[in-house]
């Protein structure tokens, strides 16, 4: 999306100007993003669409810190993120945004409480505060009695629950969820869906997500459609 000269710079939360991303050389040489412009204002929920090799996680790791692009620039809450140094950029994604993975990414050996606390231990918290916070969260997201369950066994639907109260733990201004609804069976992941989008309301946050899913789109305030690594639409839904 271009910038709009109408918005104040102040409630832009993401600027991408020009973002390019290249894999590969020669013969497999692959362009997963062709001069991308793309800007999100505080508090919109976008969802990214798109068929496989689109762009669109892509885009999304290079919003979050976790890939550079080879051209462009791209501005996340403040900061330019080709400043970053490896180290910053790992304490960025820590502190200041939430993610939430297609296959939950919980670790086997921890239970759903100290899976969505590490976050919050691994940002400065006490464990006393970061254990708290994480049985607040996993009361939020309908899973207060199974704080001591490891993740085999919950069913795909509440490791992904436990995944977003994860992604949460530390108050992100911004939550990236990549293919939130991919492991998960329509209904289940239009529920997790549902829940993820009110949460982020509820508490302030900005949400972009990666799909391929079109009831995902239903719970976003703005769809972006990429086709071969550039945006063809982006639009507002009607109610």
């Amino acid at each position: 999306m271009p910038s709009d000269p109408h918005t104040a710079p102040e409630l832009l939360l993401i600027s991408c100007r020009g973002v390019e991303r290249v894999f590969g050389a020669g013969d497999a040489r692959t362009v997963a993003l062709a001069g991308v412009d793309f800007d999100v204002k505080r508090g919109e929920i976008v969802a990214v669409a798109g068929p496989s090799g689109s762009g669109k996680s892509t885009l999304l790791h290079v919003i979050g810190a976790m890939d550079r692009p080879g051209r462009g620039s791209v501005t996340v809450i403040g900061r330019d993120l080709a400043k970053l140094s490896d180290g910053e950029a790992a304490r960025f994604r820590r502190e200041e945004i939430g993610f939430v993975f297609q296959f939950f990414n919980l670790i086997p050996t921890l239970s759903a409480l100290d899976n969505v606390a590490l976050p919050a231990q691994l940002a400065g918290k006490s464990a006393a505060a970061a254990r708290a916070k994480a049985r607040g969260l996993l009361e939020r997201v309908g899973l207060g009695a199974r704080g001591a369950d490891y993740p085999d066994a919950l069913s795909g639907g509440e490791q992904q629950r436990v995944a977003v109260a994860r992604a949460l733990v530390n108050d992100p201004k911004l939550v990236l969820a990549d293919e939130p609804t991919g492991a998960l069976d329509q209904r289940t992941g239009e529920d997790v869906l549902t829940l993820l989008s009110r949460l982020v309301r509820d508490l302030g946050m900005t949400l972009v997500m990666a799909t391929h899913s079109e009831s995902a789109l239903a719970t976003a305030t703005r769809v972006v459609r990429l086709m071969d690594g550039r945006i063809v639409n982006d639009s507002r839904p009607t109610a």
